[in-house]
């Protein structure tokens, strides 16, 4: 571990979240979202980025650590805090994340049964007060497909609740899920919400 460890910081289009690429693996093939301190205890790199003022989540995902903290502005501060913190822990050796989270894993049918209850009793019945409903397509790779439908579809508002709601609600039950992705054609259907500006 000599050599000089890379990091590349990329500041999301949510600026509450910056995703830092490692040049190594950092929880190889693994996955994993931290929602508070107490969920980062036994998983030293975890434990540290929360110890830095304002960090609000860490996902950490083979060689990249996807923070999130509170409030907005300048992520240079805080980045380079990141930074030092993952370069310390890598130099320190020895597992960062708990081995005992590898555990506590779900198989990938529970995974899909999980996300299809969190879309049945809490994410559908939310979204049906706008005519929407939202639909699993497939989890991948620890990556959730999801399609968006009647008043869901094309609506301005898709990016906000996909990103700060149907997310967070995913991962906080589903901590290995790296990310929720929208295959939704928002210009398509019979009654898109919106038509694009052509």
């Amino acid at each position: 571990m000599d050599q000089e460890i890379k990091i590349t910081a990329e500041p999301q289009t949510d600026p509450t979240k910056c995703k830092f690429t490692v040049d190594r693996p950092v929880y190889p093939d693994g996955s994993y979202f931290f929602t508070s301190k107490e969920k980062a205890k036994g998983s030293p790199l975890a434990e540290a980025l929360f110890e830095l003022e304002g960090v609000t989540g860490v996902l950490i995902s083979n060689n990249i650590v996807t923070v999130t903290r509170s409030g907005y502005g300048d992520w240079m501060p805080l980045a380079k805090q990141v930074g030092a913190t993952i370069r310390a822990k890598l130099k320190e050796g020895g597992p960062l994340i708990s081995e005992e989270l590898k555990t506590q894993v779900a198989s990938s049918k529970e995974v899909r049964e999980k996300i299809q209850q969190i879309l049945d009793y809490q994410i559908n019945p939310a979204v049906a007060g706008h005519g929407g409903y939202v639909e699993l397509i497939d989890v991948k790779d620890n990556i959730v497909y999801l399609r968006m439908g009647g008043g869901c579809q094309g609506c301005g508002a898709a990016d906000i609740t996909l990103k700060q709601g149907i997310a967070t609600m995913i991962r906080e039950e589903v901590p290995q899920i790296v990310d929720v992705l929208d295959v939704t054609d928002h210009a398509a259907g019979q009654n898109p919400y919106y038509s694009p500006y052509k």
